[in-house]
């Protein structure tokens, strides 16, 4: 065999090899498992101790999903006439909180479920397809056991951070919204009042990561959701 047949074949192989770790390498960093129990379990089992030391009520409205619940805050306080609490933790797709369903949703027996969720999902690569069947799941799993709580959807919305998104967030919350119509649950649209009369994200009701809000989004949501709350 000639030498140059030799490095031929050598340049093949680390091609080929440098190929199948570049796939793999992407693969890796847009694939997260349907539910990962250890990486929320410190949150929920903080939940769960703060249960037994403070039941909450039955007949509450809960409110569930991703860090824009996590971080409200002032949840309490922007719907004082109403009996709230907040099971948001951050980070998470609409199939942890289906996973998490058991532990922080229908032991509350609440009156109204309000999620959040699916911009995360989004991120990491599912397709609006897949938002839209988990929320289905999710609604299945909490009407088994609950069949008169009312669940109200907040719609996803965009941020200036995941804007080249904003195509799949679209369709991923009309194919929710249609189902929600169809079935007597709760549409909530967060995604138009956040928008400028340009239609961008507004940048000023967002914190410095361009991802959360701040106080100016808070209050966009509490002005919007506050009708739906019974």
């Amino acid at each position: 065999m000639s030498i140059n047949h030799l490095s031929r074949r050598t340049f093949v192989t680390a091609a080929l090899l440098l190929s199948l770790f570049s796939v793999t390498g992407h693969a890796q960093t847009k694939t997260k498992p349907e539910h990962s129990e250890t990486l929320f379990e410190k949150e929920i089992a903080a939940f769960e101790a703060a249960d037994k030391t403070n039941p909450p009520p039955k007949n509450v409205i809960l409110f569930v999903g991703s860090s824009s619940i996590r971080k409200w805050t002032t949840l309490t306080a922007d719907f004082p006439t109403h009996k709230v609490i907040n099971r948001g933790f951050g980070g998470s797709h609409i199939s942890d909180s289906i996973a998490f369903a058991d532990r922080i949703v229908i032991p509350y027996q609440p009156k109204m479920i309000v999620i959040y969720a699916g911009g995360n999902d989004i991120n990491y690569g599912k397709s609006p397809e897949q938002v839209f069947s988990d929320f289905k799941t999710f609604v299945t799993k909490v009407h088994e056991k609950l069949p008169q709580t009312k669940i109200a959807f907040i719609s996803i919305a965009t941020n200036p951070s995941r804007w080249s998104e904003v195509e799949k967030v679209k369709q991923a919350n009309q194919l929710v919204e249609t189902f929600c119509k169809a079935n007597n649950l709760v549409f909530i649209d967060v995604f138009h009042p956040m928008l400028s009369p340009e239609g961008k994200p507004r940048p000023e009701i967002y914190v410095s990561d361009r991802l959360h809000m701040n106080e100016q989004g808070y209050k966009i949501w509490k002005q919007v959701i506050e009708p739906y709350l019974d």
